[in-house]
């Protein structure tokens, strides 16, 4: 089996927490490293990665599903509206409705579609909101995947992901081991064989209630309050992020290597943009 594996989204499949200095946007994720597992299958799989990092789910819709859409690909990854959930008024209902529309877009392709839930995180009181909306939307998801055919992966009830040694710090974005799970888990849902070697954890170790609260309180300090300030004052990431890889690609040619060919020409362009500027 081949084909075309187009990803789009935000954060969680740009790859945000597995960082890697030789992929592009220094980071690799559970995309590129199923795209790798789908070269390794067969050399002829083609793969394109549309998601940018802090990415609304209407600027998933507007700037990536168009094009998504038009490299007519065999399989889709969708997971978009995690950061509308994290709006300080977020409208869970209206949130699903824009999914379902965009869902039903490409579902409507021809090509298998893979979505997500959202893994609810384990919180204190000042996130509890979060948690309910998260749950909400989970709910939703599940009834959106099942009425259009779509294929769920359901991170929120894969239990492995209550090891801390698959988040990073911000407690939203999987770290590398975290990714290389999801590839697997993907790689299973559609029917991929895949070789990689997942390890096994060491059980979170109970901390009393002191050491609790420490925790808790150094998180919310050094995570919550700097995104929360950072959505206040309309600053994304994504605003100076591009796609890692645009065009289709053929894995099995080595990520690595195309991407320091992409790194090579994204140079020369500069080189020349800075020298007519100087004429």
């Amino acid at each position: 089996m081949s084909g075309l594996f187009v990803a789009v989204g935000d954060s969680f499949t740009e790859g945000v927490g597995d960082p890697h200095v030789h992929y592009p946007n220094q980071v690799r994720g559970w995309a590129d490293r199923l795209a790798r597992q789908l070269g390794r299958a067969d050399p002829a799989w083609r793969y394109a990665n549309l998601a940018i990092r802090s990415k609304f789910l209407d600027q998933v819709v507007t700037d990536q599903l168009d094009l998504a859409i038009a490299m007519r690909p065999t399989h889709i990854s969708f997971a978009a509206g995690g950061n509308d959930l994290l709006s300080l008024r977020a409208d869970v209902d209206g949130i699903a409705n824009r999914y379902e529309a965009a869902l039903r877009r490409l579902v409507d392709t021809g090509a298998e579609v893979v979505v997500f839930t959202t893994f609810v995180p384990q919180a204190s009181g000042l996130l509890k909101p979060l948690v309910r909306r998260v749950e909400a939307f989970n709910s939703a998801i599940r009834d959106l995947a099942a009425t259009h055919d779509a294929t769920l992966v359901d991170q929120a009830r894969m239990g492995e992901y209550d090891q801390r040694a698959l988040w990073a710090m911000d407690r939203i974005h999987m770290s590398r081991p975290g990714h290389k799970r999801m590839a697997a888990a993907v790689a299973d849902r559609i029917g991929v064989r895949h070789t990689l070697k997942l390890s096994n954890f060491v059980p979170n170790e109970p901390s009393g209630w002191r050491a609790a609260i420490e925790a808790e309180a150094k998180f919310v300090r050094g995570e919550v309050v700097p995104l929360v300030r950072r959505r206040l004052r309309g600053e994304y990431e994504g605003d100076t992020t591009r796609p890692k890889w645009p065009d289709p690609i053929h894995p099995a040619d080595g990520l690595k290597r195309l991407a320091a060919e992409q790194a090579a020409v994204e140079r020369r362009l500069k080189a020349w943009g800075e020298a007519l500027d100087r004429v």
